[in-house]
């Protein structure tokens, strides 16, 4: 009995590491004060700041400049001091001649990008997985990894290059149908496939990390299990794989959903011209248009805010279908 009572209290004996951090029976009581937690995680709490400060002064601060969608703005006159003009930018946008055209591309874009580019670095995560040649499997994420560091516009310039007539594309589809070469960009029709499979090109590789790092994390013992009751790969992948990636698919989906609208107008500008302007004119480039060479930078706003608002909407949408279907969300 003395010799129990000893050890119990042994058990209860209080250590600090200097930090005010407080020991008993070797169990680790959580901080109750944060500025002891501060001084014991210096580090983590300076990059914490960078991280806050640049949001802040990149993302938070210019937000101000919603102002000016509902403003005539005035460079002389600023922000605070130009004269309001409520919702006229919004119904010059909306009573545009453009407009059409512009949603109905972005839409298009933004759907076609997410069908094809959405599933297509999952599929290439998961064809990785399989590769077990561990030379093979670098060789192969290198290749494919080589792409997303090309600048936009060299991306662009080569995919000019190679669907010019007389370019390789060109002339193989060219001797698929049995007619002559043409300059596929010059068919107004064709510039969405190209702009999306251009993304692929670039993304797919890049895309497949997060998910590649995702499938190291899947229980090993879960395929042993499967393997046991007769799974081959194919149902190993169905039924182990693939389930235990759904939470970050979903994350992933949610995010994307988000930026929809968002298709950028670094590549639509590199890309389009008269020839395709019906097809590949889009919401931000109109953007560009209107606020960078034109100088209407209240328009221009307007039209942001606007596209901002849309993306919004299908994120907290995404976000709460997930949330009751899947049971999985962001918030």
């Amino acid at each position: 009995m003395a010799k129990k009572k000893k050890n119990e209290e042994a058990a209860e004996i209080v250590m600090t590491d200097g930090t005010g951090y407080r020991y008993g029976g070797g169990i680790k009581n959580v901080p109750h004060n944060l500025a002891v937690d501060m001084r014991r995680n210096k580090m983590v709490y300076i990059l914490l700041a960078l991280i806050l400060v640049f949001f802040i002064i990149f993302h938070y601060i210019p937000m101000a400049g919603i102002v000016m969608a509902f403003e005539k703005f005035s460079i002389t006159k600023g922000i605070f001091h130009s004269k309001w003009v409520g919702l006229k930018n919004f119904k010059d946008f909306f009573g545009g001649p453009y407009v059409g055209r512009l949603i109905r591309n972005t839409v298009a874009i933004g759907v076609l990008d997410l069908v094809l580019n959405f599933p297509a670095p999952i599929i290439f995560a998961l064809i990785l997985n399989e590769i077990h040649q561990k030379r093979a499997k670098k060789t192969i994420q290198t290749i494919s990894y080589m792409p997303h560091f090309i600048s936009a516009v060299v991306a662009c310039g080569l995919v000019v290059k190679f669907v010019e007539a007389g370019g390789p594309i060109s002339e193989m589809i060219a001797a698929i149908k049995g007619t002559k070469s043409v300059n596929l960009l010059n068919q107004k029709q064709n510039f969405w496939l190209i702009y999306v499979l251009q993304n692929m090109w670039q993304g797919i590789g890049y895309g497949s990390i997060i998910y590649l790092s995702a499938l190291s994390s899947v229980d090993q013992e879960l395929y042993e299990a499967a393997y046991v009751d007769g799974a081959g790969r194919w149902r190993q992948m169905i039924h182990v794989t693939l389930p235990s990636i759904t939470p970050m698919i979903i994350m992933m989906l949610i995010l994307r959903m988000g930026s929809i609208f968002s298709v950028g107008a670094d590549k639509i500008l590199l890309l389009y011209g008269p020839a395709n302007y019906e097809y590949s004119d889009v919401i931000n480039s109109y953007v560009y248009r209107i606020g960078i060479q034109e100088a209407n930078y209240s328009l221009a706003a307007a039209v942001g805010l606007f596209n901002s608002i849309i993306g919004t909407i299908m994120l907290i949408t995404t976000n709460q279908i997930t949330k009751k279907v899947a049971g999985t969300s962001m918030f």
